[in-house]
């Protein structure tokens, strides 16, 4: 994926200019400081409201990126009719789709590939994400399914609600408070499902969602350092749970979220048992600095080793319910079926809900299509990474397509975490020229490792490609006598070898040369 380097401007600058069907409607904000934040779980009245003014528009199909090229551009896909989800629901959320945009120029790395404009999904350039194991917060990857809030932090409360003995409501000085609450600090990798996707897309296109399954490449991961208080903390403070052997925590954050012409806050769940074994975290704090906006601010989970999705922003109640959450995004997205069923058959209960990630693996540096010129070995750079509780331990490289492996060596990996990623680099000896496939494979501390091909890992809504990342290489071995010879005579001509398809204006080679070299191999034609 190459978009091109600049930016747009602001998404729909004047969303004025939307011509609204009917009287413009009134949802206010549902708390003083919270700017943004519409509360729609709580009043199903006016869910429904909400939902019939929407049902008098034809809104935007999604846009078709799969069956043909993708755009070029950056941002890659706009988003028109998430915007126009916002525009129709009137003044509080009118403005969302360009204040989001607004904190990405402010917040986000100015060169970020924006995959998606609204709601916004970017990742940084391949190259810079594997120089640290920590990723700088300008260069994390942001997969939001809404707009962001603006919280006021002194008018910022957490609701700890449903089946917990005490129920409270805790402010962020309660949660930041030591005296009731120990902080926790875990260096952990997010990663969204959608990772790696564009593999899938490019062989064997998919569901295209509502939302959009964002064209994802390889940098949809990101590791950081968080702090908080973990989750476990704060349900004891609350005296426990009611019925803890089928216990769910579910996140409500405060964007607005939109499914089948439905509207309602983003909500997700997790286990129990996750959370007892504090890797729920409770988290105001990114590599040593607040949140920034763009990420949650105030207060976020952070859910060791599961989907990016369940990670919820802007955080502003918890409660705990028996079994998972019947809200779309737990019940009715991040679905994975199995390779037969489509759109001619996909229901929702046909597919196993996704949180543990899998190993998994990509060569960032270089990118494919890239012509190397080398002396016999090419340095490959990436990272590799395994979720649910689980750890990288070896990471092998090949140049054939996967027949030979190569290790690489244990002190060309980075530090080793529980709940993050592992970045590494090999020389890797190439003999061979011309193009190569090159590929990385991961195995993790239970011996898991990944599929060998796309079509082993695709699934209808093109999530997890967990399948050996591949890339495509142009070898030119400048240690073969023959190419260096070659590469020689163009820097004496002042041709440049890169790039390959470019011709050579120039005769190949010398009438003497040609036969003496025919000589040698009998001519062209048989001698009888």
């Amino acid at each position: 994926m190459a978009p091109s380097a600049a930016p747009a401007a602001a998404p729909d600058s004047n969303p004025d200019s939307f011509q609204l069907k009917t009287k413009e409607p009134d949802f206010p904000e549902e708390r003083e400081g919270w700017k943004g934040y519409v509360e729609w779980e709580h009043y199903p009245e006016k869910k429904k409201q909400a939902a019939e003014y929407l049902s008098n528009y034809k809104f935007p199909d999604c846009p078709e990126f799969q069956l043909g090229p993708l755009p070029t551009t950056n941002p890659i896909l706009e988003g028109v009719r998430w915007k126009q989800y916002h525009y129709a629901l009137g003044s509080t959320l009118k403005n969302i789709p360009s204040i989001s945009w607004s904190y990405v120029l402010s917040e986000k790395a100015a060169d970020m590939i924006h995959v998606l404009q609204f709601p916004y999904n970017g990742e940084p350039p391949r190259a810079r994400l594997v120089e640290t194991p920590i990723t700088p917060n300008t260069d994390h990857f942001i997969r939001n399914h809404g707009g962001i809030p603006e919280i006021d932090p002194a008018a910022y409360t957490l609701d700890i609600s449903g089946l917990v003995n005490i129920p409270k409501r805790l402010t962020l000085a309660d949660l930041q408070n030591e005296a009731l609450f120990p902080r926790q600090s875990n260096v952990v990798t997010i990663q969204c499902s959608g990772t790696r996707r564009i593999e899938q897309i490019r062989e064997y296109p998919g569901d295209g969602d509502e939302l959009i399954n964002a064209p994802w490449g390889e940098g949809a991961i990101g590791t950081a350092r968080w702090t908080g208080v973990s989750l476990k903390k704060v349900i004891k403070y609350c005296g426990g749970l009611k019925n803890p052997a089928t216990a769910h925590l579910e996140f409500f954050g405060a964007d607005t979220y939109f499914k089948k012409g439905q509207v309602q806050n983003y909500v997700v769940s997790v286990p129990w048992r996750k959370v007892k074994v504090n890797e729920v975290l409770l988290a105001w704090e990114m590599n040593g600095e607040p949140l920034p906006k763009i990420h949650g601010f105030p207060l976020r989970t952070v859910v060791f080793g599961y989907i990016g999705a369940r990670s919820c922003k802007w955080l502003y109640e918890i409660r705990a319910i028996d079994g998972p959450s019947r809200a779309p995004v737990q019940m009715k997205e991040y679905l994975y079926y199995t390779p037969q069923i489509g759109k001619q058959n996909a229901k929702y209960s046909n597919g196993f809900s996704i949180q543990d990630m899998p190993v998994s693996s990509a060569i960032m540096t270089p990118v494919t299509m890239d012509q190397i010129v080398h002396d016999g070995t090419i340095k490959l750079r990436g990272w590799a990474y395994s979720g649910g509780g689980h750890w990288p331990e070896r990471v092998e490289v090949s140049s054939d397509g996967g027949g030979v492996w190569y290790e690489v060596p244990d002190e060309n990996l980075s530090e080793k975490y529980y709940y993050a990623w592992r970045l590494w680099e090999i020389d890797l000896p190439v003999d061979a020229e011309g193009w190569l496939d090159f590929c990385v494979r991961t195995w993790d501390n239970a011996l898991n490792t990944q599929p060998t091909f796309v079509r082993s890992a695709w699934n209808w809504d093109l999530h997890v490609t967990s399948s050996c990342h591949r890339i495509k290489i142009y070898s030119i071995n400048r240690s073969r006598p023959a190419t260096a010879a070659r590469l020689k005579w163009l820097e004496e001509k002042g041709i440049p070898i890169l790039p390959i398809t470019q011709p050579i204006e120039l005769s190949l080679e010398s009438d003497e040369d040609y036969d003496r070299e025919m000589a040698k191999r009998q001519g062209r034609d048989p001698i009888e």
